[in-house]
């Protein structure tokens, strides 16, 4: 098996450099995206041209970095499990996860990362 790896550096407008990773074979199902800070990991190279994910990736960078990277990937995780839980659906858990919803509901404006007030995924709680 053959993975072929490739990096593009985009610079972002929330003044920071953002390292955009292809990975055919990283996804399950229909997941096509993810942030692990500092890189947005995408299955098909022809991503890199879609702007509304890439925002909605922006969108998890910046989640990511106020929250201090590790703390967010805590309260993503128990977020998901609870709501999970409370949906007895894993997927519409994380459908419901705050920082999903604050990053679909925003993912359309292109300004919204720059824009974004500093822990503005409390209101999507």
């Amino acid at each position: 098996m053959r993975i072929s790896i490739t990096i593009i550096f985009v610079g972002v407008r929330f003044n920071q450099w953002t390292m955009i990773l292809v990975f055919k074979h990283f996804f399950y199902r229909n997941y096509v995206g993810l942030s692990f800070w500092p890189f947005i990991i995408l299955k098909h190279n022809a991503l890199k041209g879609d702007a509304v994910l890439i925002n909605h990736e922006k969108i998890h960078l910046k989640q990511q970095l106020e929250l201090l990277i590790l703390p967010f990937y805590i309260l993503y995780i128990t977020e998901w499990l609870l709501r999970s839980l409370w949906h007895l659906d894993f997927y519409k858990g994380y459908q419901n996860i705050s920082f999903e919803r604050e990053a679909y509901y925003n993912e359309h404006d292109m300004d919204y990362p720059r824009k974004r007030n500093f822990f503005g995924f409390i209101k999507y709680l």
